[in-house]
Formats: C-alpha cells, sequence, structure tokens
C-alpha cells in the first residue's frame, strides 16, 4: 500500500514539474491584427474589443501631395466594430467597412460591407513545449450596397444574392522568439463569388508579419501578403500589400498609427483588390484604435 501511495505521489509530482515547464507563451503579439493581416493572439474570455480603423488617401503621387493634403482629406476605408472572446481560445465579430478595394481598370470591389469575423486559438507556444502558435481565422463579407442595374460585367450589378458575398480564411502560425521579437506566417485564401471578366474565384495567399519591441509600451509592426494568382499580377497593375507601423499600449487600449498600399481594411477588401503602390507614392497613413470592455 505504501509503494502504491508513493508510486502516486511520485506521478504527480513529475505531472506539477512538467505543467510548471510548458507553462504557456503570452501576448506574441499585443493586438489582435498586425497592420493589414491578424495576429495570432484571441481576446480572454469575457472581454469585449471595440475597434476603429481608418485609412486616408494617397500621401503622394497623382492623387496625394499639398492638394489633399497628403491624403488627409480623402477616406479610402473606414471601419467600426467589434469582436467578443466566448471563450480564451474562440471569438466573434462583427464590422461595417466603408470598402475600397478596385481594379487597375477602376471597377470598385464591394462596397458598403458587412464582415463577420471568427478566430480560433488552436495551439499555444510553451517555454519548454510546443514552439508554436497557431490560430484559424475566418472571415465572411457581404455586400449591403445598391445594385447596380443594366451592366452584368459589374462586380456591383449583383445577379445573384449570393454574388455580394466573399470570404477569406487563414491560418496564422506564429512564435515568440524573445521578449521583443515575434514573426508569424499566415497561408490564406479568399474565394468570390462575382469576380471582374477573367478575374480567379479563389485565390491563395501567403503573409508574413513580424513586431519589434522598441519601448515598455510602443513597437514596430510590419505585414506583407502576396496573392499568388494569374490574373493578379504586377504586370496587370495589382500590388502587393505591406504595412508598416507603430503601435503604443496605453494599459487601456491599443493604438496603431501605420502606412499600408492597401486601401480596403479585411483580407476579402485587400488580397484581390490592392492596386496602389509603395513605389508611385500610393501609400496611405492609418490608424486604429482598439478599447477592450469587460462584459
Amino acid at each position: 500500500m505504501n509503494n502504491y501511495l508513493l508510486l502516486i505521489l511520485v506521478f504527480l509530482g513529475l505531472s506539477v514539474q512538467l505543467d510548471a515547464q510548458r507553462e504557456r507563451v503570452y501576448r506574441t503579439f499585443k493586438d489582435t491584427r498586425a497592420v493589414n493581416i491578424h495576429s495570432v493572439e484571441t481576446l480572454p474570455k469575457g472581454k469585449l474589443d471595440v475597434r476603429i480603423s481608418h485609412r486616408f488617401g494617397d500621401m503622394f503621387g497623382d492623387n496625394g501631395g499639398w492638394a489633399t493634403f497628403y491624403g488627409l482629406e480623402t477616406a479610402e476605408d473606414v471601419s467600426i466594430g467589434a469582436e467578443y472572446g466566448f471563450s480564451d481560445n474562440f471569438n466573434l465579430g462583427l464590422y461595417r467597412a466603408k470598402g475600397a478595394g478596385a481594379t487597375p481598370l477602376g471597377q470598385a470591389g464591394l462596397r458598403q460591407n458587412l464582415n463577420l469575423v471568427a478566430k480560433l486559438r488552436l495551439l499555444y507556444q510553451e517555454e519548454e513545449g510546443t514552439p508554436l502558435s497557431i490560430t484559424a481565422v475566418g472571415t465572411a463579407t457581404m455586400s449591403t450596397s445598391s445594385k447596380i442595374e443594366g451592366n452584368d460585367d459589374l462586380l456591383r450589378s449583383f445577379p445573384k444574392f449570393a454574388h455580394r458575398m466573399a470570404f477569406n480564411g487563414s491560418l496564422v502560425v506564429a512564435r515568440k522568439f524573445s521578449p521583443t521579437f515575434s514573426f508569424q506566417i499566415v497561408p490564406g485564401v479568399t474565394h468570390r463569388n462575382l469576380v471582374p471578366f477573367e478575374g480567379e474565384n479563389t485565390i491563395f495567399s501567403l503573409g508574413a508579419a513580424a513586431r519589434v519591441q522598441i519601448t515598455k509600451v510602443m513597437a514596430l509592426i510590419a505585414d506583407v501578403t502576396h496573392p499568388f494568382s494569374n490574373t493578379i499580377t504586377t504586370e496587370n497593375g495589382y500590388s502587393t500589400p505591406i504595412g508598416l507601423g507603430l503601435e503604443w499600449d496605453t494599459g487601456g487600449h491599443v493604438f496603431q498609427l501605420n502606412f499600408t498600399n492597401a486601401t480596403g481594411l479585411f483580407e476579402t477588401d485587400y488580397v484581390p483588390y490592392t492596386t496602389s503602390s509603395w513605389g508611385e507614392g500610393e501609400f496611405r497613413m492609418g490608424f486604429t484604435i482598439s478599447r477592450w470592455f469587460n462584459l
């Protein structure tokens, strides 16, 4: 009997030691977004994250400069909405966005969009165990804009209700290498029910994001998303969305000041419809305010 008791105590001791060794790594990124793409982070249970994001117009190029006060007099895209943590591993959010993407021929993408966002944390990085964190992200977009009659070649002609819809799914794989540096890759797929002439309904993409802590409350963030497509090429007038930014953690909320050539704020917009180029000065300033509430 004493031997059994001894074995149980040894087992419990080893279990406690193993749990201690496998302490989770938290806050790989401080926010649930980098610049354009989602970060690996999910909200804690019971937290409501109210988010306001804004993208101004081109800072330079033909549509920027002094005439538009370097883009500050123009609003490319605006989004307001919220996400809620139903558990530490599952978030659900709803946003309204103006929509901003366009084809090289000037045809507008989806406008006046409702965006449903779901995030599911699949794996946590551990101090002495699992080396990576993984989160699945899904976005469903529906345009609520008026139907354009008389031209079925336009994206907003909406021959069927389903043509108002677009979807994006991605897998965020991240690692916090040190207290000051985190990195993630984001393979994804975007599907549009209605596309421009000779466009592809389904587009695969690969993104990456990095975060560098520079002070106790400030960090540098950057991301890039490259679409793999036969029609979305630089020769056809498209560009790869690239974002750079500064992030402040004020305790009560996270504030981001960013610069990007993407006009749209959601993956269903900027992955298939980015035509602005950093090289031609067609990048813009933007900001995001994130405020958490306890519910």
